[in-house]
């Protein structure tokens, strides 16, 4: 497995869109054949056994040859250049095909549901035969080995269509070996199981169908960027001198080895400008080049001297008693004759216990009584990354 594995990705840590349209093209190839292979040998032991049961397994082999023909072509589109119809390119190819594996599994599942109803309500004599128990039992050992072998893959170029392959092949072992030990009970038990584990098999597979497609649907409608990610992404950018703190990170996946995102970047407003501007290209390569994200980095210039640094730890203290999760940023001083301007924006996690205008009241209030001249001017935003920033 191991050289299939250097076989598909090359030496690249981390994977480029080339390397992952080689890995989708090639687990493609090897589930047609497998999957192909072993709907002969599971045709051939269902006429042998007459059971309804088998020969269904059977034909979900032939779907999933079929997904698998899905999977090569969704691969192989998702690797085509940007054009001008799509200028982001056509990596969200990859997880449309995974939707149809899903879908194509889904389908199987809901007709073995019918047919196995149909075999509990008529049942019917299974034929025991060696042969047909040596082939299901093969069954399962391909389906296991390709279980480890797109499961390893998927997560070493993180493609949720592999792991959607890699999570059918685990239920096609599963309902493969509850074949074969439902005929063995039927032999040597005489029960009448076929039916039931047909139906077994089927809820099994429906189970399977689902969490594929919503491992498909979540990077379609848009998620959270990974948190593993994001927080590279602050090590990387707050390694650089004269970056103070980032916020207002957004990512868009367009799909995989093909992300944009854009962030702020707090820099000493009185630093060299042009060397912040050489130094922020710099970052934008770095991050491109180890992620392959075309980034946008925006620089927002900020006051740092004691006053306002002092000012600004004891509001962020306020926030984290609101809430740990609340972090600030944005934060500058206006002082006038009469009162002084506090403005800083205030980031909150969706689905917040408290709604956008009860968190400015609150902070406010709070502020309000570190000195009635402080006047606090406070903008909500909701946080697009899932993890927790290292103060």
């Amino acid at each position: 497995m191991d050289f299939i594995l250097r076989f598909c990705l090359g030496s690249e840590d981390v994977p480029s869109p080339d390397a992952r349209r080689r890995c989708g093209v090639r687990s493609g190839g090897i589930g047609i054949v497998l999957n192909l292979l072993l709907f002969l040998g599971k045709l051939l032991a269902g006429v042998i056994t007459a059971s309804i049961a088998i020969t269904a397994d059977a034909f979900n082999n032939l779907s999933d040859a079929a997904s698998s023909v899905v999977t090569l072509i969704g691969f192989r589109l998702a690797g085509r250049e940007a054009d001008e119809e799509h200028p982001f390119g056509h990596g969200r190819m990859e997880y449309l095909a995974g939707l149809v594996v899903a879908m194509l599994i889904l389908l199987v599942g809901v007709e073995l549901a019918q047919s196995s109803a149909q075999k509990i309500l008529h049942p019917e004599a299974v034929t025991f035969s060696p042969l047909s128990a040596g082939i299901l039992a093969v069954s399962v050992l391909v389906k296991l080995w390709m279980f480890l072998f797109n499961r390893k893959l998927s997560r070493h170029i993180q493609s949720a269509t592999l792991a959607a392959t890699a999570a059918d092949s685990l239920s096609d072992a599963a309902a493969t070996g509850t074949l074969l030990l439902g005929l063995l009970a039927g032999y040597f038990l005489k029960l009448p199981l076929d039916g039931w584990l047909g139906l077994a098999v089927a809820l099994f597979i429906l189970r399977t169908g689902w969490g594929a497609a919503k491992d498909t649907i979540d990077p379609l409608l848009g998620r959270p960027m990974d948190p593993e990610l994001a927080a590279d992404i602050d090590r990387i950018v707050l390694g650089h001198d004269y970056i103070l703190g980032i916020h207002d990170l957004v990512y868009h996946d367009y799909g995989p080895g093909r992300a944009m995102m854009s962030l702020h970047a707090e820099v000493p407003a009185d630093g060299d400008f042009l060397e912040i501007h050489d130094m922020i290209d710099h970052i934008e390569r770095e991050l491109k080049a180890k992620h392959h994200i075309e980034t946008s980095i925006h620089m927002d210039p900020v006051v740092r001297d004691a006053r306002t640094d002092a000012l600004r730890r004891q509001i962020e203290e306020i926030a984290r008693q609101l809430d740990p999760s609340c972090t600030i940023h944005d934060f500058r001083i206006t002082a006038g004759p009469i009162h002084t301007n506090i403005i800083f924006d205030v980031v909150v996690p969706y689905g917040f216990r408290l709604p956008d205008g009860e968190v400015r009241c609150e902070l406010a209030e709070r502020i309000k009584k570190l000195s009635d001249r402080y006047f606090a001017v406070i903008q909500v935003d909701h946080s697009h990354v899932n993890y927790t920033r290292q103060p």
